[in-house]
């Protein structure tokens, strides 16, 4: 599935409308909101060995970034317990996006422990203009109330949940699972004076009910999706471990396709992440209804200027279409104002199918 602008199907709902004429003159305003923040550009830095940096951290900034996602607090810092630990491993064991050298082999060295954490949120703070989102990572409720008041206290603007599960237990049923993610969320809301996303993976039997569950257990913002690098077999040493690709664009699809489904239908704000590489990217996720998109890979690649690259060629997209502020075009090209909107669901499985086979055929 792609987005592309199209007369015939231009989106009928208010306010989204196809532009046409000549191009926008003037500044366009890159201005959105995000978890009732608001932010100077809809391009976020993920969490990543990058947003632990205070040197890159401003230099993100300089970039134009809207805000910064700090690397993840994983639970496994706060629960000492070997029993804790060994449960946590079935979950995700050499398959976290943040845990490229197996799961949690040394996380002192990974963000320094808790202490030096809440140094790092003083000091984003301190010396960047945007707002600093702390992340926590794990699947359990225990300890997370007093370091999300933590975080909060030391002055983070945000808090994003990082919730990552690998449903290895035959006995716990997808129910279960949810339930207990919600109560999840529910604790560190509870426990937070500022506003809580959730970073998911895709891997849910009914993933939009889940959404609309975890916005009304107050959920301030859905981050779609965790990209998880899954574990490879050495064939020489008969043995697993981790294998680290940075993602390309052509993993923006499935993101792309779940903010155009939510984007109206669920009170929580939506980020993209995955694939988020070129200022087209970003209008595409921007277009199906994502307030903000979020990249790592595509800065850990070209560096922390990357950023104005992408946001200048945002702002040419835009002037060269007509739109004049991403609040104007955020939604455009959503499944709710869209003249197809099977094409997001399964019409455009077999629509794909049938263009592939046409074209190999020929």
């Amino acid at each position: 599935m792609t987005i592309d602008w199209n007369e015939e199907d231009a989106p009928p709902g208010p306010g989204h409308t196809v532009p046409s004429g000549p191009e926008f003159e003037g500044e366009v305003d890159l201005t959105t909101d995000y978890l009732g923040l608001e932010l100077r550009s809809p391009l976020v830095a993920s969490a990543g060995p990058f947003t632990g940096d205070l040197p890159s951290l401003r230099a993100l900034d300089a970039a134009g970034i809207g805000a910064v996602v700090l690397p993840s607090l994983f639970e496994e810092q706060l629960e000492h317990e070997s029993t804790q630990i060994e449960a946590l491993s079935e979950y995700g064991s050499d398959a976290n996006p943040e845990a490229t050298s197996g799961y949690v082999p040394n996380l002192d060295d990974y963000n320094n422990g808790v202490s030096r954490y809440l140094a790092l949120v003083r000091g984003a703070k301190k010396l960047t203009s945007v707002p600093v989102i702390a992340s926590l990572n794990g699947v359990t409720t225990g300890g997370w109330t007093r370091y999300a008041r933590l975080l909060s206290e030391a002055g983070a603007d945000a808090i994003e949940l990082n919730v990552y599960r690998v449903a290895a237990d035959l006995d716990v049923s997808g129910r279960q699972i949810e339930l207990e993610t919600l109560a999840l969320v529910e604790a560190v809301v509870g426990a937070s004076s500022v506003p809580v996303s959730v970073k998911l993976g895709p891997y849910y039997s009914a993933f939009g009910n889940l959404a609309r569950q975890l916005a009304d257990a107050g959920a301030a913002g859905l981050v779609l999706f965790n990209r998880f690098y899954q574990p490879d077999i050495n064939l020489e040493s008969l043995s697993v471990g981790p294998h680290l690709v940075l993602s390309t664009s052509d993993e923006l699809r499935l993101p792309l396709r779940w903010c155009a489904i939510l984007h109206g239908r669920v009170g929580a704000s939506i980020a993209a992440t995955t694939g988020i590489h070129t200022g087209k990217d970003l209008a595409k996720v921007l277009l199906a209804g994502a307030n903000v998109g979020m990249s790592t890979s595509a800065l850990l690649r070209h560096g922390p200027d990357h950023t104005a690259t992408v946001l200048g060629e945002l702002e040419t997209w835009m002037k060269d279409t007509g739109y004049a502020s991403v609040e104007e075009m955020t939604g455009a090209v959503s499944q709710r104002t869209v003249r197809d909107p099977a094409q997001f669901e399964r019409a455009n499985y077999l629509d794909t199918l049938t263009r592939y086979a046409s074209t190999f055929l020929q």
